[in-house]
């Protein structure tokens, strides 16, 4: 048996339907990780969807206790074929956000997996059942082919992403061992364009904050009070307007890198983003200048306000608002140093004379920023791989520019990481008309099982 009779079984699992059907009971099962009765939903899944296949690939399976919220439970499966061969870690998430059943178009349940042309409908499509749908499927199809995969794998699949992975880190410190593996190689995010396989290193982190300055209770008549009596909206703005410049520079220096790594810089250059008719114009002068396109999304840090409240928006009166608050997000990469990331604003803003603005930090988990070296031998093995089974190189994008659970793969178990998306950037993940695109669901299916292969056959290193 041969590397091409395994991408060829590969193309048939989606092109004779089984992908769909496996897709259909997986759907259907209303994992809705943030519904706090979810739990027999998330047992289902995972006892019922995939510890039978994976069983039944000669795998050990058993569910790991979520130590943060119990009714979000992991599974764990291990092949264990030789020790001294490499082991692979393979990571999904089989949770999805609300079904917004009722919003989708032409009557399209998000339960149901719905064939439309080259469209397969429904929640979880590619956020994230799919993705691993077919990570999972190339492994079978690598031991169905070859008898073995020639490297021990470990799989874990969470039920809780969508909700910040609360307790995925727990997880992995109570279960180091058990988790230790040389790679993560997982699917998730979309590519950067439809047409252009994509891998990425890392993600970006996210931190989110409130700021508030809070004068005094209630408002005080403008005709009264007005010129004498400080306004707390007009200070929380002109305390923002000390975080960036007009155009979205950031002023705080901690929030800017030295510099971007060469080699991760020139990856990014190499990146040629995908936008669609109904997504907004871009603007080339907007955050860092001298940075566009891909360098600028991934390879930099942005700060936004994502809400802004002073006084009664719905019902303003001729008062001077007392209160303001604006809720705030950084976007960071992996050369800031995510534990000076509030303790720095706080300097930036007393140093600017705003020492009445409160910073107030969420009570939700955030990701850090993470990324794995681009010359790792793993990324040169994975980038071969890709290139020999579709003909031309991916695009190596160092990090993602969104937020995922990486943290606890690179850091608390200290693995390189190889994310490679099956998804497409307009496939409304997280909305009505979530979908996979079958011809990428093919093209996912065959570079994975390519690239199992290759890590069965000893190419690490290689070349």
């Amino acid at each position: 048996m041969s590397r091409q009779e395994a991408t060829s079984r590969a193309s048939a699992y989606v092109d004779d339907g089984r992908f769909a059907r496996d897709m259909a009971a997986r759907i259907a099962v209303r994992s809705e990780s943030p519904r706090e009765d979810s739990a027999a939903d998330h047992l289902q899944y995972l006892q019922g969807q995939i510890q039978p296949m994976l069983s039944e690939m000669g795998f050990a399976c058993r569910l790991l206790d979520n130590p943060d919220l119990p009714r979000l439970p992991a599974l764990f499966a291990e092949r264990a074929e030789d020790p001294g061969l490499p082991t692979v870690l393979v990571y999904g998430h089989g949770d999805v956000l609300w079904g917004m059943e009722g919003e989708w178009a032409d009557g399209l349940s998000p339960w149901e997996a719905t064939v439309v042309g080259d469209r397969l409908y429904g929640r979880g499509a590619v956020d994230n059942k799919g993705q691993h749908t077919i990570n999972l499927e190339a492994l079978r199809i690598v031991i169905e082919t070859r008898g073995r995969l020639g490297f021990n794998a470990k799989i874990l699949i969470e039920m809780g992403e969508e909700c910040g992975s609360p307790g995925l880190g727990g997880i992995a410190e109570a279960h180091s061992d058990l988790l230790a593996a040389d790679v993560l190689i997982a699917s998730d995010g979309p590519r950067v364009s439809t047409r252009t396989p994509t891998v990425f290193l890392g993600a970006r982190g996210s931190h989110g904050f409130t700021l508030r300055c809070d004068l005094r209770e209630g408002g005080h008549h403008s005709g009264n009070w007005g010129g004498i009596l400080p306004n707390a909206g007009i200070r929380l703005a002109q305390a923002i307007s000390v975080i960036t410049d007009a155009k979205g520079k950031i002023a705080v220096p901690e929030w800017r890198p030295d510099e971007i790594p060469a080699n991760v810089l020139a990856a990014l250059r190499g990146i040629a983003l995908e936008f669609g008719p109904d997504d907004p114009q871009t603007d080339d002068d907007w955050g860092e200048p001298g940075l566009t396109g891909a360098t600028q999304l991934l390879g930099w840090c942005n700060f936004e306000v994502t809400s802004f409240v002073c006084g009664n928006p719905q019902a303003p009166v001729n008062a001077i608002p007392g209160q303001a608050r604006a809720t705030c997000q950084l976007r960071y990469i992996a050369e800031i140093d995510h534990t000076r990331i509030v303790t720095a604003l706080r300097e930036h803003l007393d140093r600017h004379g705003f020492a009445d603005v409160e910073i107030v930090e969420g009570s939700r988990h955030f990701f850090h920023a993470t990324r794995t070296d681009p010359d790792n031998a793993w990324v040169r093995l994975a980038v071969a791989s890709i290139t020999q089974t579709m003909g031309a190189p991916p695009a190596l994008s160092p990090n993602f520019g969104g937020a995922l659970p990486n943290e606890v793969f690179a850091e608390t178990l200290g693995l390189p990481t190889i994310w490679i998306p099956h998804s497409h950037p307009a496939c409304a993940q997280h909305a009505p008309n979530e979908h996979m695109m079958l011809d990428v669901a093919r093209e996912g299916t065959q570079m994975m099982a390519g690239l199992f292969w290759d890590i069965g056959d000893g190419r690490l290193g290689a070349g």
